[in-house]
């Protein structure tokens, strides 16, 4: 029964409605609200991976290197291998358009690493090609499968293209590369006849003898390969172009973005003093690079970026979208702290400060608490589902209705939020399919007794890989239970069933005794490593470390769990960094830190 609402509606009328959300509670009907939040992953419906040779250790759902451009008002995302594009007026609900780009069936990926830009009245869409066999499309219309081809091929070629359309001056560029060996490159874009005028240049490559984060490898220490470079995006700020890049390989959790800054787009590219500027090794969702910088309707600036899997094969990925911006400093940020929590969408962020994050306060109320299951299939233990590790999962033996997972909270708790995250056990499916579905139904209980019906999802219609259930009012409960009702394929398997809200108890206390400890010179040890230790926290589930290279610019975050030691490996070889750090549990957040430094 949905909440019928209107800014005319009366105080009778909103009294009569505020009668009705209760009666609907006490029966255990869930009502349909206007969400304020969005959790990530993006809950939308990812394809399967095409390729065969990419399943050989199980069929998966996967995407990456996504764009969004905000086209009449609304919100565009393409993304690899997904055989169409979402479009969103809220980012919250994205609507899927089937349409496979590609004329040619020998090609299964269809759009690989596209780019999409916006120009005067007009949404273009180019995808990933060293050939001359792509065409660029065009469509005013892009809410539907309305694309017409505005040039036939695009002689240069390019993988992982992004074009910048300066509208200042009616010139259109564009940047490319993907490698371990080459730079990344540039050109100018004619933009009547969409070809390169003919002048390319090569763009500013990696320093991982200075960057630390740019070095290959899950903790920048693996040396069989070189790192990559990748995933351009260019956004102009005050007169002022940030070459954006991607580093050091997607199938790491530190895979971030960097930026170089210049005033001019396709030259004299200097490295910005605070990177990489999107960074998020820690915490359920992982990696923040190879992604694109928008505005919204408000005109805020978000990240999308790509979140790493890797289990099933290295190319296992999913999006996030994270707040981002210019400081008045003119520094590129984007906040990933608590970016897998509850954060606030675009319409409930107006005049927030970004630096300082969206993030709503809802806890994570269920981290490594006790579960019941209704089976389990082999080693995928049912723990592996609150432990805040996407890489890890459980699965049922079936995925047949009645299968059911429990989770307790340990003490009664207020729920705003849930996050259910399912994995990919014993699935069926490659490439992009449709009409998928998921149904269930969670319970909650304060005693394990008694249950109400909290979410009713029997009738659900859509695929729903990461679905996210705000409240429309909270929940009282110690418990709560997901009943499965209907799998798309596999297993009923779950990454992270995640509760958020307020719990009952303490909040940490200030952490203690933390230390940086760093080589003060070259040839004392590595500077581009630094380690950080601290009195363990009793009652804190985690912790946040803020790091920056200025003490008023902490602007990068590192979230652990369940640990009194991190070693950041992403450090910059020559600068000072500063640092603070938080504790958290279900219950809150202490109070920061003194700023330590590392010089």
């Amino acid at each position: 029964m949905p909440i019928l609402y209107s800014n005319n509606s009366t105080s009778l009328d909103r009294l009569t409605i505020f009668f009705l959300i209760s009666l609907c509670f006490g029966s255990g009907v869930v009502l349909n609200a206007q969400q304020t939040t969005y959790c990530n992953p993006v809950n939308i419906d990812y394809g399967y991976t095409p390729f065969e040779r990419f399943s050989k250790s199980g069929k998966h759902r996967a995407t990456a290197d996504p764009v969004i451009v905000n086209f009449q008002e609304k919100y565009f995302l393409f993304s690899t291998n997904q055989e169409g594009y979402w479009w969103s007026d809220d980012m919250l609900n994205w609507k899927f358009v089937y349409r496979k780009f590609l004329r040619d069936d020998k090609y299964k990926h269809d759009l690989n690493a596209p780019a999409a830009w916006a120009m005067k009245d007009t949404l273009y869409v180019y995808g990933s090609t060293w050939d001359s066999d792509f065409p660029i499309y065009k469509s005013t219309n892009p809410t539907k499968d309305d694309w017409q081809i505005a040039v036939d091929t695009l002689k240069v070629g390019a993988w992982d293209p992004a074009f910048h359309y300066d509208e200042d001056d009616d010139r259109l560029f564009l940047y490319y590369g993907s490698s371990n060996t080459h730079p990344m490159l540039a050109t100018e874009i004619n933009t009547k006849t969409l070809q390169s005028e003919g002048y390319t240049v090569a763009l500013p490559g990696l320093n991982p003898e200075d960057h630390g984060w740019e070095r290959f490898g899950e903790y920048n220490d693996n040396v069989f390969l070189q790192p990559f470079i990748e995933g351009a995006w260019v956004t102009k700020h005050n007169d002022k172009y940030y070459l954006q890049y991607a580093a050091p390989g997607t199938e790491f959790s530190g895979y971030a973005d960097g930026v170089y800054v210049s005033d001019h787009p396709l030259r004299v590219f200097r490295y910005q003093k605070h990177n990489p500027f999107s960074y998020k090794p820690g915490g359920f969702a992982r990696g923040a690079g190879h992604g694109a910088t928008f505005q919204d309707n408000y005109g805020s600036y978000w990240h999308v970026s790509t979140i790493f899997i890797s289990v099933k094969n290295n190319f296992e990925r999913r999006i996030g979208i994270w707040p981002a911006g210019f400081d008045q400093d003119g520094v590129m940020f984007s906040n990933t702290a608590y970016g897998d929590y509850p954060t606030l969408l675009p319409e409930f962020a107006k005049g927030k400060d970004f630096t300082k994050g969206l993030f709503s306060g809802w806890m994570l109320l269920n981290y490594n608490k006790p579960v019941l299951v209704s089976s389990t299939l082999g080693g995928l233990q049912p723990n592996f589902a609150v432990d805040e590790d996407i890489k890890t999962f459980w699965s049922a033996e079936t995925g047949e209705k009645g299968e059911w997972f429990q989770t307790d909270l340990g003490q009664l708790s207020t729920v705003r939020a849930v996050q259910l995250n399912y994995a990919d056990q014993d699935v069926e499916f490659l490439g992009k399919t449709l009409g998928n579905y998921h149904r269930y139904k969670i319970y909650a209980s304060e005693n394990g007794k008694s249950w109400k019906t909290i979410v009713d999802k029997s009738k659900n219609t859509t695929d729903v890989p990461h679905d996210y259930i705000e409240l429309p009012s909270p929940v009282k409960a110690r418990y709560l239970k997901m009943e499965n009702l209907h799998m798309p394929t596999g297993k009923f398997a779950l990454s992270g069933f995640r509760v958020f809200g307020e719990g009952s108890g303490p909040k940490p206390d200030t952490v203690k005794n933390f230390v940086a400890l760093r080589a003060n010179a070259e040839k004392y040890g590595e500077r581009r490593s630094i380690w950080f230790k601290w009195q363990l926290n009793p009652l804190a589930d985690g912790y946040v470390i803020y790091w920056g290279k200025s003490p008023d610019k902490l602007y990068g975050s590192i979230m652990v769990y369940g640990a009194n030691e991190y070693y950041f490996t992403g450090a910059d070889r020559t600068d000072s960094y500063y640092f603070q750090i938080e504790a958290f549990n279900a219950n809150g957040i202490s109070e920061r830190t003194p700023i330590v430094s590392a010089k």
